[in-house]
């Protein structure tokens, strides 16, 4: 039989945005096929009615629902959709009882089990559902995107392909076969060591105070992770960060191999003044190389915009929702032919 965990689940409003007038709003949980309960935020539009088309939202890697992704979940359900913005497993307020781990499988697998729950809601037509990841949760919808053909319309916001970063490192710049084993070598003597203490090592989240001489990047989660602009208490980036193994599995696992088999619409965008822009265009590229189906495909770039730029908007908005709305309206009635 299925069971779901009893999560405590906080009701009070503790997101880093402010609540909105135009959308109901509750706590909701559902469990994946690994019986891990996952908890997640539902917006649903005042006054709607009939059944809804349907969005599931997560990410940043590192960071909670009641982050960036609760922002996205909330602004799409002003534009008329039901949304849910999830914890993946081991985070936040959702199930695992290892604490901060991730995997690729199990990860993708928060997706479809988002999926699952959405089909089966009341309120949702089940063939116009569409999911959104941010940052490294970009990297975990494609591989969605790749492996369940319920999920009509994909966008893919300041994308991390996490597999590329744990085994090439920044910029490629660990690419060898010397520096991946140096790695992976690193990580067993971490087990063992965990294992003898007892318990987990973090790995740090988001460094503070800043050093001197620092990537603009770095300087930019800082200052959204550890100031008020995004700091919550349950986000990883924000506290003691993943355990020191908590990604191990992604070294040699690449989540993208089939995403030129995507058929359903997808839209990766980044801004071009992101450290991480070279991730989103080159997964375009190995989505379309080959792929037969490239008509329902974007790539769209922001132009001045940051990578933390596309977690909550930014100095300027950069957030271009309205381009979302549209996405999501064409390609999921489309997709009912």
């Amino acid at each position: 039989m299925i069971k779901k965990e009893e999560l405590a689940l906080v009701q009070d409003w503790d997101k880093t945005f402010a609540k909105s007038d135009k959308v109901d709003h509750c706590k909701v949980t559902f469990v994946n096929r690994y019986g891990i309960t996952l908890a997640a935020d539902m917006y649903v539009p005042k006054n709607a009615e009939g059944k809804l088309p349907a969005i599931a939202v997560s990410g940043p890697f590192g960071a909670v629902k009641e982050q960036c992704s609760g922002l996205y979940a909330q602004t799409m359900a002003e534009r008329g959709f039901l949304t849910i913005a999830f914890d993946p497993s081991f985070t936040g307020e959702s199930g695992g009882n290892v604490r901060f781990m991730a995997s690729p499988d199990i990860n993708t697998e928060d997706f479809m089990a988002a999926v699952d729950f959405l089909s089966l809601n009341d309120k949702v037509d089940a063939d116009r559902i569409g999911i959104i990841g941010i940052c490294g949760w970009g990297g975990m919808a494609l591989n969605t995107a790749a492996l369940d053909t319920r999920v009509k319309a994909t966008v893919v916001s300041t994308m991390y392909d996490m597999t590329r970063v744990n085994a090439n490192g920044y910029f490629d710049s660990e690419d060898s076969e010397e520096q991946r084993y140096e790695k992976k070598a690193a990580m067993c003597a971490q087990r063992l060591a965990d294992l003898k203490a007892g318990e987990y090592k973090l790995g740090g989240g988001v460094i503070d105070p800043l050093p001197e001489g620092i990537p603009q990047f770095v300087a930019d989660y800082h200052a959204y992770y550890k100031t008020d602009r995004g700091y919550h208490e349950r986000s990883l980036n924000s506290n003691g960060g993943w355990n020191v193994i908590g990604c191990e599995s992604f070294i040699n696992q690449p989540i993208l191999k089939y995403s030129n088999e995507i058929r359903s619409a997808v839209m990766i965008m980044h801004g071009d003044q992101a450290h991480s822009y070279y991730f989103g265009k080159d997964a375009y590229a190995n989505m379309i190389d080959g792929n037969k189906y490239t008509d329902n495909k974007e790539f769209l770039t922001i132009e001045g915009a940051s990578h933390c730029d596309l977690y909550d908007g930014g100095e300027n908005d950069a957030i271009p929702f309205d381009k979302l709305q549209e996405f999501f309206e064409k390609w999921i009635e489309t997709s009912r032919g």
